[in-house]
């Protein structure tokens, strides 16, 4: 079985939607699981959310493009990351309120705060980028 096929493997048959180029290591060398995770990503498997992150997607059928297979959505991958990464996140006050049922108005996005200190990086998942500057 070749490098590409386990960790194709791995990919479909893991609960996680978000990957670090990490958890393939022991597959193949450092090199070698770039190229694997490149062809990954032009075939559609999975997309590029942030250096070393991945995520899995599949082809949009209007629009033929990838998108995220999360069914929480985008925020949700979010969340996988930070929670991925070890970071202390807070959201903002009005998705608190909806999460816990406390309003019935839905946020069109939910903002992210966090320590820089621990994580500094920025992550775009489609159009929806998130880094501590929102």
């Amino acid at each position: 079985m070749t490098a590409t096929d386990r960790i194709y493997k791995k990919i479909k048959r893991s609960r996680r939607y978000v990957f670090e180029r990490k958890d393939f290591e022991n597959y193949a060398s450092y090199d070698q699981i770039g190229r694997v995770l490149k062809k990954l990503v032009d075939k559609g498997v999975l997309m590029k959310i942030g250096y070393g992150l991945y995520t899995k997607s599949t082809i949009n059928s209007l629009t033929n493009k990838p998108m995220p297979m999360n069914p929480g959505g985008t925020d949700a991958i979010m969340r996988e990351v930070l929670k991925l990464r070890g970071v202390d996140f807070e959201m903002d006050a009005m998705s608190l309120k909806s999460i816990n049922g406390q309003s019935t108005q839905i946020p069109a996005s939910i903002r992210y705060t966090w320590d820089t200190k621990h994580f500094n990086r920025s992550i775009k998942v489609g159009d929806r980028v998130l880094n501590n500057r929102q």
